[in-house]
């Protein structure tokens, strides 16, 4: 039996999560940013392909499902963080990660997202925020800035625009984080810490669309963000997070805003699961129901 090469050498290497399909996202795209971050995060930790469990919603995010190396699911549109959840409560052993756009996560999915803050599931949900539909070529989103001619709303849109951060912390989350795409050097750092977190990360991830978004562009946004851990940002304070996460009025705070390692996440809160040593997906049988089905012949 072939020796997959990240335990013949003690540990995975970026390597590891090659694929040998090609990226398809346009030039300058935020996601080549995000994919080669997440996949420095899990090398960084430590963590092989066969431990995590990348999950994929509908969108251009959805589009790096069979770009990266490891166990990948691609689901339904808005509906990544239920998957994942459940997937994750099965066998809390695996890292878990879902990925999900402002389009499907603000819109369709927005239930699922606001009960997986409230839950706390122990999962990483990655926002892929580039404030439009792109897959679906531009039409706008919740979070869309005002004023934006995009396709479908040529005179911009008429409802008013998502303040998802203030959103965000309205429902005490335990983690939430900003990066840009095009820093990944510290969007790795962000990555590693949401994996690392006790409960539901939740990080927002600021990134160009080049084809369809035309106001928050690659080059303002290298204008607008500031990293709050070189200002001295105390993340456990909540209601300085909430404020500068809020206010992007001048500049962009980017970096973890706020971390609260004392909440308990859902599966250490199931007293059903509490002394237990196995996992749930172990405990699952084979039980013979050919007598069963008879009944119903």
């Amino acid at each position: 039996m072939k020796i997959p090469l990240d335990l013949q050498t003690g540990g995975p290497s970026m390597k590891d999560y090659l694929s040998p399909n090609k990226c398809t996202w346009c030039d300058g795209c935020g996601d080549y940013g995000v994919w080669t971050a997440t996949k420095r995060a899990l090398v960084e930790l430590g963590i092989h392909p066969w431990q995590v469990l990348l999950c994929f919603d509908v969108g251009c995010n959805g589009n790096g499902s069979d770009k990266i190396g490891g166990y990948r699911f691609h689901g339904l549109h808005g509906r990544v963080i239920s998957f994942a959840a459940g997937a994750k409560l099965a066998n809390p052993r695996l890292t878990v990660i879902a990925s999900g756009g402002d389009g499907a996560s603000f819109s369709e999915g927005i239930g699922h997202f606001v009960h997986g803050i409230r839950s706390n599931y122990p999962i990483v949900f990655v926002l892929h925020n580039n404030a439009n539909y792109g897959l679906t070529t531009g039409q706008a989103s919740a979070v869309t800035w005002q004023g934006q001619a995009m396709n479908g709303s040529p005179n911009g849109i008429p409802e008013r625009t998502l303040q998802s951060m203030d959103f965000v912390f309205s429902l005490e989350p335990t983690f939430v984080a900003r990066g840009f795409g095009g820093d990944i050097p510290q969007l790795t750092n962000i990555l590693k810490a949401a994996i690392q977190h006790r409960g539901f990360a939740f990080v927002d991830i600021l990134q160009a669309c080049p084809t369809f978004n035309h106001f928050a562009t690659h080059e303002w946004l290298l204008e607008h963000v500031y990293d709050v851990q070189e200002e001295g940002h105390d993340m456990s304070d909540f209601i300085k997070a909430r404020m500068i996460a809020v206010d992007t009025s001048k500049r962009i705070s980017t970096g973890i805003l706020y971390q609260n390692e004392d909440v308990p996440d859902f599966y250490e809160r199931l007293v059903s699961r509490q002394g237990s040593t196995v996992t749930p997906v172990e405990e699952v049988q084979k039980t013979d129901v050919e007598n069963l089905m008879q009944e119903f012949v």
